[in-house]
C-alpha cells in the first residue's frame, strides 16, 4: 500500500452554510491541524457565482485535500489522500457541526495494493462515527 484515500459525502446539509467560504476553510484547516498534515503553498479556493458552492484544494506534502460544496443539493464532498498513515477523523460529527449534515458516508481506499474496485464504507449519522470500516487491500 502506498497511501490511503478518504472519499467523504455529507448530505442533508444547510445550503447557506455550504456557501460560506470561511466555514469551508475552517473545516479544511481543522482536518489539516487534527491530522498533522502539511500544506504546500496557498490553498486554491473558488466560489461559484449566483449562489453556487465552493471548491477548495490544498496541496499537501502527504498528497492532497479537496472539498466541493453543492448548496443546490445540500451536499459537501471531501477527498483526502495521504501517503502516510493517519488517525481516523470523526467526519460525521465534524460535518454535522459545520454544515448541519444529516448523513455522512465515508469510503476508505488503500492505494497501490494492486486490487481493483472499491471497498465498503462506513456511514455516520449526525455525529456518530461509522460502525465499521473496510479498507480495500486489507484482506
Amino acid at each position: 500500500m502506498v497511501g490511503k484515500e478518504w472519499l467523504v459525502d455529507a448530505s442533508g446539509c444547510d445550503a447557506a452554510l455550504l456557501r460560506e467560504r470561511s466555514r469551508v476553510v475552517t473545516v479544511c484547516d481543522r482536518i489539516i491541524r487534527d491530522l498533522d498534515l502539511h500544506v504546500i503553498g496557498d490553498p486554491v479556493i473558488h466560489s461559484f457565482p449566483d449562489g453556487g458552492g465552493l471548491t477548495a484544494f490544498y496541496l499537501l506534502t502527504e498528497s492532497h485535500l479537496a472539498c466541493h460544496t453543492y448548496p443546490e443539493s445540500g451536499i459537501a464532498t471531501f477527498n483526502l489522500y495521504c501517503c502516510h498513515e493517519r488517525p481516523e477523523w470523526n467526519w460525521g460529527e465534524e460535518l454535522a457541526s459545520a454544515f448541519a449534515a444529516k448523513d455522512t458516508n465515508v469510503t476508505v481506499v488503500a492505494r497501490g495494493t494492486g486490487v481493483s474496485g472499491t471497498a465498503a464504507v462506513g456511514t455516520a449519522v449526525a455525529g456518530t462515527p461509522p460502525s465499521a470500516e473496510t479498507v480495500l487491500g486489507d484482506r
